[in-house]
C-alpha cells in the first residue's frame, strides 16, 4: 500500500515531468483513437461491401481471336454461351453471389391481353391464330406467330426501385408452375389467385430462306400465386404499341421452369447471368474453372476492378494511411516515452538509492515507479477516448474526401472497358442463330449491382477500437515500467548515496 500511497504523492512533487509525459501520452491515445477508428470503420465498410456486392465478372468476346477465326473459316461468326454452361457456372465456391435471369414469349387463351385489340409482337400484323398463336399463312409462306406476353423469370428490379409493388397472393414465384401477374391483366382475364392457365411458347429454328422456319412448341401450365400494382409506363422505350410491349402483360415464371426449356440451336427463350467474385483476388481461380466447365478460349473473363477500385479504393486507401499512421505514432511515441523514462530514472536516483537503502526491494522500486505512469496514462486514456472520438468524423471526411478526388483524378485518366455482365441468347447457334449481347444482363434482371461510390463514413468507437486503446496504453504503460526496472538494477544504493555527498 505504501509503494502505491508513495506514487501518488510523486506525481504530485513531480508536476513538471509528469505533465511532459502525460502530454506525449495524451497526444499519442489521441492520434491512436482517431486512426484506429478510422480503420476499423473502414475494415467493416470493406468487409460490407464485399459481403454485399463482390466483385462482378464480365465474360467478353475477344476480337483479335474472333478476327483470328475468321481468317481461318472465311465467316465472320459470333460466339454464343449455351444457357446450360451460364447455369453451371453459377455453381462456383469462388463466387459470393450469381444472378441467373431469362426471358420468352407467350400467348394464351386463358388471358385476356391489356390492349390486345391492337394486335401482338414477333411478326406482320396479320390475322392471329385463337389466343395469338400461328396465323394463316399463303402456301409457301413460312409460318408467323404474334405474341401477347412477355415471359420473365428473376427480373424483378422494378419491385425493388419502388416502380411495382405486390398487392395480393404470396411473393414471387419460388416453385415450378408458379407465375405472377399485374393486377390489371388478372382483373381483365376474369381470374382470380389461384387459378391456372395455360401458357403456350416456342422455339424458333431459323433457316436460310423462306419457307425453312419450324418452331418447337412449348406449354406451361402456370398457377396465379399473385398479382402486383404496376406504375411503370405501359409503353416505356417502345416504338410500337401493342399487347406484347404493354408492360401490364408481362407474366413472372419460375427461373427453371423457363432455362429448362431452352433446346440446342433453338431460339426464342434468353438466358443472362451476373457473377460477383467473393474478390477480385480470386479471378484467375474463377477463370480456370470456366476454362474446365467448357468456356471457349475466345471469351476473356474479367472482372470491373475499375468500377470495384473506384467504390472501395478510396476507403482502402484510408484504411491503409490510418494503420500507417498507428504504427508510426506507437514506434515515435514508444521511443519518447523510452527516453523520458530513462531520465526520470536518472533525475531520481538519489530517491530510488534512499529507498533501497531502507530495505525496498528493486522490483517494488520499479512498481511504484510503474504505478505513477499507469495512473498518468489511465487519466490520459479517458481524455484521449473523449477527444479522439470528437476528432475522428472531421479527419474521417478529409482523408475521405482526398482520397475520393483522387480516385476520381486517377479514373478520369484512365480508360477502362465497360464493365458488364454476359447475356446470351440460351441455347442459339454460333452466328446468326445465337447473338451475344455484351454490356449488361437483360432488362430488369434482379441482382445488379447497385453499389454506390461511398462518400460518407460515420465512424464510432467501437468494443474492439476501445480495447486496442486500452491494449496500447499498457503497452506504453509496460515500456516505461522496463526502462525504469533496467535502469533501477544498475543501481547500487550505496554508491548512490555516496556519490550524493
Amino acid at each position: 500500500m505504501y509503494i502505491f500511497q508513495n506514487a501518488m504523492q510523486n506525481l504530485l512533487r513531480n508536476k513538471g515531468r509528469n505533465l511532459m509525459t502525460a502530454a506525449i501520452i495524451f497526444v499519442v491515445i489521441v492520434s491512436s483513437v482517431v486512426a484506429l477508428m478510422i480503420y476499423n470503420t473502414s475494415n467493416g465498410v470493406i468487409n460490407d461491401y464485399k459481403s454485399r456486392f463482390g466483385s462482378e465478372v464480365s465474360l467478353t468476346p475477344n476480337m483479335e481471336k474472333i478476327i483470328e477465326a475468321t481468317q481461318t473459316t472465311g465467316a465472320l461468326v459470333r460466339p454464343t454461351i449455351p444457357a446450360e454452361q451460364l447455369i453451371a457456372f453459377a455453381d462456383s465456391e469462388h463466387l459470393l453471389s450469381a444472378n441467373l435471369a431469362a426471358s420468352g414469349k407467350g400467348w394464351s387463351d386463358d388471358l385476356k391481353a391489356i390492349d390486345g385489340e391492337k394486335g401482338g409482337g414477333g411478326g406482320p400484323m396479320l390475322s392471329a391464330g385463337p389466343g395469338g398463336g400461328p396465323a394463316n399463312m399463303p402456301d409457301g409462306m413460312p409460318e408467323l406467330r404474334q405474341y401477347f406476353f412477355r415471359l420473365l423469370a428473376n427480373q424483378y428490379d422494378d419491385f425493388e426501385n419502388g416502380n411495382r409493388e405486390l398487392t395480393e397472393g404470396s411473393a414471387f414465384p419460388e416453385k415450378p408452375g408458379e407465375c405472377l401477374i399485374s393486377q390489371e391483366l388478372l382483373e381483365n382475364s376474369g381470374l382470380k389467385i389461384g387459378d391456372t392457365i395455360v401458357m403456350n411458347s416456342d422455339l424458333i429454328n431459323p433457316g436460310s430462306g423462306p419457307g425453312d422456319e419450324s418452331y418447337h412448341d412449348i406449354v406451361f401450365r402456370l398457377t396465379i400465386v399473385g398479382t402486383y400494382l404496376d406504375l411503370t409506363d405501359e409503353y416505356a422505350n417502345s416504338m410500337m404499341e401493342n399487347a406484347f410491349s404493354n408492360r401490364r402483360n408481362e407474366v413472372f415464371m419460375y427461373f427453371n421452369d423457363l432455362a429448362s426449356e431452352v433446346k440446342e440451336g433453338l431460339m426464342g427463350i434468353d438466358v443472362g447471368a451476373t457473377y460477383y467474385l467473393k474478390s477480385p483476388e480470386l479471378l484467375s481461380a474463377f477463370t480456370a474453372e470456366l476454362r474446365a466447365k467448357g468456356l471457349e478460349d475466345v471469351f476473356d473473363v474479367t472482372t470491373n476492378e475499375a468500377s470495384y477500385q473506384a467504390i472501395v479504393g478510396p476507403v482502402e486507401a484510408m484504411r491503409g494511411i490510418s494503420l500507417t499512421f498507428v504504427i508510426i505514432v506507437l514506434i515515435f511515441g514508444a521511443i519518447i516515452i523510452a527516453l523520458l523514462s530513462s531520465l526520470a530514472v536518472r533525475e531520481r536516483k538519489y530517491e530510488i538509492g534512499v529507498l533501497r537503502a531502507m530495505g525496498m526491494k528493486k522490483g517494488k522500486v520499479a512498481l511504484g515507479l510503474w504505478a505513477e505512469t499507469l495512473t498518468i496514462t489511465a487519466l490520459c486514456l479517458v481524455l484521449g477516448l473523449a477527444v479522439g472520438g470528437l476528432a475522428a468524423q472531421p479527419v474521417t471526411n478529409l482523408l475521405l474526401n482526398q482520397q475520393v478526388e483522387a480516385a476520381e483524378q486517377a479514373q478520369a485518366a484512365a480508360t477502362p472497358d465497360p464493365p458488364g455482365a454476359v447475356t446470351v441468347q440460351g441455347g442459339g447457334p454460333q452466328g446468326v442463330g445465337g447473338p451475344i449481347m455484351i454490356g449488361g444482363p437483360i432488362a430488369g434482371f434482379i441482382g445488379q449491382s447497385s453499389a454506390e461510390k461511398i462518400t460518407n463514413i460515420d465512424v464510432g468507437i467501437g468494443l474492439n477500437t476501445v480495447v486496442q486503446i486500452i491494449v496500447i496504453a499498457l503497452l506504453l504503460t509496460s515500456i516505461a515500467g522496463l526502462i525504469a526496472t533496467r535502469q533501477i538494477t544498475k543501481y547500487e544504493p550505496m554508491k548512490i548515496l555516496m556519490e550524493r555527498n
